[in-house]
C-alpha cells in the first residue's frame, strides 16, 4: 500500500511540475526581462555620467547611490556587452 501512495505522490508532484513550467514559465521570462529591462534603463537616468552619457547631476540619484552600488559593476558590463544592431549585422 505504501509504494502506491509513494507512486501516486511522485505522479501528482510530476503532474504539477509539468502544469507549472507550462503555465507559468513563459510569463514569469517574459517579467523578469522587463524588469530587468526597466533596472537598465532607471540607472541609464540615473547614473549615465559613469558611462561618458552628459546628465546633470540630480538629488535624486545621490540619495539612491548607497542602495545601487552591489547594482553598478554589473550593469556597466551589461550596457557595455550589449551590442547594436549594426554591429550584430557585421559580425
Amino acid at each position: 500500500m505504501a509504494g502506491k501512495q509513494g507512486e501516486k505522490s511522485k505522479f501528482l508532484a510530476a503532474l504539477r511540475e509539468f502544469l507549472e513550467g507550462a503555465i507559468v514559465r513563459e510569463p514569469m521570462l517574459v517579467a523578469l526581462k522587463e524588469k530587468a529591462a526597466l533596472q537598465q534603463a532607471l540607472l541609464l537616468v540615473l547614473f549615465g555620467d559613469m558611462l561618458g552619457i552628459p546628465m546633470p547631476s540630480s538629488y535624486y540619484s545621490l540619495r539612491l547611490l548607497p542602495h545601487v552600488i552591489p547594482l553598478i559593476t554589473p550593469w556597466k558590463r551589461g550596457l557595455l556587452r550589449q551590442k547594436d544592431w549594426t554591429e550584430a549585422a557585421f559580425d
